[in-house]
């Protein structure tokens, strides 16, 4: 039993980092910011993360697969749901940094995007969905840069810019959008798909080329992923921020960040609240989309709150300071 590999996957609560600390191990900031001012803050902003055996390179043995089943914050699942049957350890490991990295990206955007800081952006094809609205009519290396929903055409100066357009946007809707393409620009016509929100889509990956305002750099190693970009935009608006967004409480959270700075579902997050309580978090910020899995999985002591974009974060940590929690939207809900 010490040695069988069984074809499980275990996933357990791992570290959780303060964003407003040093990194790990080190007496240098997690977070840097340069050209711009910054402010002292207190309390703990800290992003969460789950440690997992059973993939390539990390193989699970039995007794731990036992071990996880008896375990009340352990997750045992079959190895083929939490990892690619096909990918080696050096791809999953390049995978997670590749995520990690665009995460630090959206996250800076994100955050200074909430802080009204002009960003300007170029809106870069770089790819489209199989089947989607815009498959056979956009190209990779595409720019956009305007679009057109029955009115005048709207420059694409953010991603933020796009996304607002097509949330007003009814699905089924004809825009054009004006995209520039080896030099020139050329309109296309596109029939958008449902967001399931009562917004649109095109099906197009945006791979943006940002020009930022200030220098923000991150000091992260041994964390990948997407799923830290809500603690690390938080981190970025509280530093650029007078005073202190938690108010002095230790605030846990997790969420990808995308451009535009809506928040986004992730996976594993039973383990990431029970890290957060171990590590000493009061309050837990959690995307809307992960409130089902949060049912039963709260530990004694943690409240949780469901944000849907970088401002219910910003609100919710303000209302926290200020003692206003009681309209706090919980997840679940009480």
């Amino acid at each position: 039993m010490l040695v069988i590999t069984p074809p499980y996957a275990i996933q357990s609560p791992g570290p959780t980092v303060d964003t407003l600390g040093d990194a790990p191990g080190t007496d240098a900031p997690l977070i840097t910011v340069e050209g711009t001012e910054t402010y002292p803050t207190d309390g703990e902003l800290r992003l969460t993360t789950v440690s997992t055996r059973g993939g390539p390179g990390f193989p699970a043995t039995a007794a731990q697969v036992i071990g996880g089943w008896l375990s009340g914050t352990t997750t045992v699942l079959p190895r083929e749901a939490a990892f690619d049957p096909e990918q080696t350890r050096e791809d999953v490991e390049q995978e997670s940094t590749l995520q990690m990295s665009s995460s630090q990206t959206n996250a800076t955007v994100a955050a200074l995007t909430e802080l009204d800081y002009d960003v300007p952006t170029e809106l870069r094809v770089a790819g489209t969905s199989p089947h989607g609205p815009t498959t056979g009519l956009l190209e990779e290396g595409d720019t956009l840069v305007s679009i057109a929903a029955g009115a005048e055409p709207t420059e694409l100066t953010s991603f933020a810019v796009l996304s607002d357009v097509l949330a007003d946007t009814p699905p089924g809707s004809t825009v054009t959008l004006g995209v520039e393409r080896a030099g020139e620009e050329t309109p296309v016509e596109v029939v958008t798909a449902d967001d399931g929100n009562g917004g649109s889509l095109l099906g197009v990956m945006i791979s943006p080329e940002v020009d930022l305002p200030v220098d923000v750099g991150f000091a992260i190693e041994n964390i990948g992923g997407p799923s830290a970009g809500l603690m690390l935009t938080l981190g970025i608006v509280d530093m650029l921020t007078p005073g202190s967004l938690t108010g002095g409480a230790v605030v846990a959270g997790t969420g990808t960040v995308d451009l535009a700075g809506d928040v986004g579902p992730i996976g594993g997050i039973a383990q990431k609240l029970a890290g957060a309580r171990r590590d000493g978090a009061e309050w837990f910020l959690a995307p809307v989309e992960n409130c089902g899995d949060v049912t039963g999985a709260v530990p004694d002591g943690l409240e949780v709150v469901a944000v849907d974009t970088v401002s219910d974060a910003v609100a919710a940590l303000e209302a926290v300071t200020e003692g206003r929690t009681g309209d706090l939207e919980r997840c679940p809900a009480p």
